[in-house]
């Protein structure tokens, strides 16, 4: 009988609470639909039909990619639209069939306001307002900024939901809560830039330049993006800002390496090349600002923005990056050749020469593949001495630093000061094509019947061709017959910022 009694009594509270939240739910549903918004008739409905099938979100994330135009903003952009998706999923597959609640009647709800076409699904919880909770807080984890301005846009439709009649207040709640936990699954399963692991780079002294004084920053105007000159100017007002055109860059770099406290350079990496072999020679900290199409020496450092650079300059916060070297140097010079990314032999200086001849007149994505069809015909692989072994191949690869990734095409690097060079080779033979996707299904093997991958501190070259070229950081020059690649070990001192946002 007493177990009886406390199941009923349970019962009766349960049923009791319910009742309590369904009065509460219909109590603000009313309160919103007799209250007049000003501004919102308008606005909201337009902005719940938007939200429709996610529509609002994928042109906001396309917005965001396009607008930002830097990594960040991409991931942001990416991690919004996969929130939403696993949000959608959850609502649409579980939320949806496991309460079965009807939609609110629209009696209390002016006609003005009212959706034209009313759903016909569950009521609860709320997909709307789900997958805008899941787009904002996925985009806000990668960038702070953009969810900013995203957050107002989703607190917008979720409340437009009620206020258009078509669900209940706690619909609404629910599904931003799912929402946001949808997001916060994204980020266990994928963690955000903030959460990766401190990279392993040693820390370097450099001087902390307020407003930029003493810093010279050497502009190329014909950069991929070279309209981040303004930014620089205006977050660092008193650094001296010299925009030139690529053939001047080497003067303009030297005049600034002798007068400056530091060196500043905006430009993709063939700019960063020309800029990091003289701050290296002067001895003089570098501040990179990416201001090129691909900008992987800025990226592989952390750097994605201006801003973050800006930051690491006035805080006085610096890395040291070992420098990659060849010699002789570019074609046969005695000076050493120096590289921050990569050094390449075979069908790849090939790729960037027709490549670089062809992208001005029909785009560089066309004008790569054209490159890659025509030097994927060739039939006679690059024919070289490595380590006194002579041997066929299509290509040998050297990066300055160990990339991640597999075959013969690198991806990023941890640890730009690790003093070693990775290198990737694909051996001769017929069909370069399939050999190349054979390199890149091999992995990371020593050995293989197409590619090798090894780890040192120093390769020797010899008995190249005359006319064969060599590829240094997207540049292309005549090779030398005989050659050593090696490592200037923390060679330079590069602005990064501690902590990144």
């Amino acid at each position: 009988m007493a177990d009886l009694h406390r199941q009923s009594t349970g019962s009766r509270e349960t049923s009791g609470l319910r009742a309590l939240l369904s009065s509460w739910d219909r109590q603000v549903f009313t309160g919103v639909a007799s209250r007049e918004w000003p501004g919102a008739e308008p606005v909201l409905p337009r902005l719940s039909r938007s939200a429709n099938h996610g529509l609002l979100w994928f042109g906001a994330a396309a917005g965001i990619a396009a607008l930002g135009r830097d990594a960040r903003s991409r991931r942001a952009a990416v991690r919004g639209v996969a929130s939403l998706a696993v949000a959608s999923a959850v609502i649409n597959t579980v939320g949806k069939r496991s309460v079965r609640r009807a939609r609110p009647l629209l009696d209390a709800v002016p006609v003005m306001r009212q959706l034209k076409r009313q759903p016909f699904t569950t009521s609860f919880p709320s997909g709307h307002a789900a997958s805008a909770a899941a787009f904002a807080t996925g985009v806000a984890l990668e960038s702070k900024g953009w969810g900013a301005v995203v957050a107002p846009v989703a607190a917008s439709v979720a409340f437009s939901r009620v206020y258009t009649g078509v669900h209940y207040p706690s619909d609404v709640l629910v599904g931003t809560a799912l929402g946001v936990g949808a997001a916060l699954a994204v980020r266990g399963a994928v963690p955000t830039r903030s959460q990766m692991p401190a990279p392993g780079r040693p820390r370097e002294h450099a001087p902390a330049l307020p407003g930029g004084e003493g810093m010279v920053v050497v502009v190329n105007r014909e950069s991929g993006s070279a309209d981040c000159a303004p930014a620089v100017r205006t977050a660092l007002p008193l650094s001296e800002v010299v925009e030139c055109a690529p053939d001047e860059l080497p003067v303009e770099l030297a005049k600034a390496a002798g007068s400056a406290r530091a060196l500043g350079i905006v430009g993709g990496d063939g700019t960063v090349n020309l800029a990091a072999t003289i701050a290296a020679t002067h001895r003089l900290p570098l501040a990179v600002f990416p201001g090129g199409t691909l900008n992987h020496f800025a990226y592989d450092l952390g750097i994605e923005s201006v801003v973050d650079t800006c930051r690491a300059v006035e805080a006085g916060e610096a890395v040291g990056v070992d420098l990659g070297r060849f010699r002789p140097g570019p074609g046969g010079r005695p000076d050493p050749g120096y590289f921050v990314n990569t050094f390449s032999l075979g069908v790849y200086p090939e790729l960037v020469r027709i490549r670089e001849r062809w992208s001005p007149r029909i785009g560089s994505w066309p004008a790569g593949i054209l490159a890659a069809g025509r030097v994927l015909r060739g039939e006679h692989p690059l024919e070289a001495e490595i380590e006194g072994r002579r041997r066929p191949m299509w290509l040998l690869f050297a990066g300055n630093g160990v990339y991640k990734g597999v075959g013969p095409t690198p991806g990023h690097r941890h640890n730009l000061a690790d003093g070693l060079l990775d290198i990737r080779v694909v051996h001769g033979g017929r069909l370069p094509g399939l050999r190349l996707l054979g390199a890149a299904l091999a992995g990371k093997l020593n050995r293989s019947p197409v590619h090798a991958a090894r780890r040192l501190h120093r390769l020797r070259i010899g008995g190249l061709a005359p006319g064969t070229l060599l590829a240094y950081d997207g540049e292309v020059a005549e090779a030398p017959r005989d050659l050593v690649v090696d490592k200037v070990v923390d060679a330079l001192t590069v602005y990064r910022p501690q902590r990144l946002l």
